[in-house]
């Protein structure tokens, strides 16, 4: 078989599983998640395994204690988290008036500029455009929380995603050692050696990460809340969760923070606090935690993340998000390895000697 077929045959079948996980997004999530839960956590069923004498044994244990841990976080934290959610939405409209009110003298010094025909015709246009943008938020929440579909994507998340955990968990090093089988023998030692590095690539940002997420999460969540800021532990804890893509959760919650605090207090010296708590938060992570928990051996740019996590969300919903990240990383890998290939090539050094 020439090298173009085979490139051929490669390329069918990437095009062949991208098409199958578009057709099948809405039921795979349950099962992608299982499979996040596993590989976040085979590294311990690994090292349970000896003592215990029995895999099966260490992945029931392991997987026990995760759903345990986040069970009892979620009982402890859903009736603060939804009156503070409750609060803060309750919040938006007084927010949007304060900022009407604030900005109508610049509209009257505007109008008298324009002339009241352009300006009534801008008022349209954003008072359009603004019915769209509620008018689709609606809808978005509403097949998020109401409709049948989502009730049962979260039954069988909650379902199945930890049996799909528990036998990946179990079968990991068989799976792992099948795929090796699998692999062809002229190049499997070179297919090893870029799985081997996608791999350390997607455990050194995804684990690393959400270590990170965690820390500045609780970091922030309770630096607001000591600093007295209304509804400041969803602000902190969604600042911490969304600092998986990168700067995007730091600019939210600022912004969010700040908004929160410029209404809330009178005095300049509590807004500083809250405004120290996003400093002290930002110069820890970029000091310590991002450099010693992720690194720059991951070799993802923020902006390939980003990119991505959109692309994956617009094309596979939730599901897309989930594989992402992986995605990209694979990607980065393979790009690497031809960039270096090319660099040895005739194509890029011309015929020598």
């Amino acid at each position: 078989m020439t090298r173009q077929r085979e490139m051929q045959i490669w390329l069918f079948a990437l095009l062949g599983i991208t098409g199958l996980l578009y057709v099948l997004s809405n039921v795979l999530m349950p099962f992608v998640a299982g499979l996040a839960v596993a590989y976040f956590l085979h590294p311990l069923a690994d090292r349970l395994e000896g003592p215990l004498k029995s895999r099966s044994g260490a992945s029931a244990l392991i997987l026990l204690a995760f759903i345990l841990a986040l069970g009892g976080l979620a009982v402890a934290l859903f009736p603060l988290l939804q009156a503070q959610i409750t609060g803060l939405l309750g919040l938006i409209p007084n927010a949007v008036e304060s900022a009407r009110i604030a900005a109508e003298p610049y509209f009257l010094r505007l109008e008298t500029e324009l002339g009241a025909g352009d300006m009534a015709k801008i008022r349209d246009a954003a008072g359009g455009y603004a019915g769209e943008i509620v008018s689709w938020m609606v809808d978005v929440l509403k097949n998020l929380f109401i409709g049948g579909r989502a009730f049962v994507g979260a039954l069988s998340l909650l379902l199945i995603t930890p049996v799909v955990s528990f036998f990946l968990l179990r079968d990991w090093n068989k799976l792992v050692a099948k795929v090796n089988e699998l692999l062809p023998r002229e190049g499997a030692e070179t297919i090893r050696e870029q799985l081997a590095e996608m791999d350390s690539t997607i455990a050194g940002f995804v684990r690393g990460q959400a270590l990170v997420c965690i820390t500045l999460g609780t970091m922030y969540g309770g630096g607001l809340t000591l600093a007295g800021l209304n509804f400041g532990l969803v602000i902190g804890l969604a600042t911490g969760l969304l600092a998986f893509v990168p700067y995007v959760g730091m600019l939210i919650g600022s912004v969010v923070a700040m908004a929160v605090a410029l209404m809330q207090f009178s005095e300049i010296s509590d807004f500083l606090m809250v405004v120290m708590v996003f400093g002290i938060g930002q110069s820890l992570d970029a000091a310590f935690l991002t450099p010693n928990l992720v690194g720059g051996r991951v070799g993802l740019h923020p902006v390939w993340i980003i990119f991505a996590l959109m692309t994956g969300g617009t094309l596979f919903g939730f599901t897309g998000v989930l594989l992402a990240v992986p995605t990209a990383a694979m990607l980065g890998v393979l790009v690497r390895f031809t960039v270096a290939r090319y660099r040895t090539s005739e194509i890029y050094l011309g015929h020598q000697g």
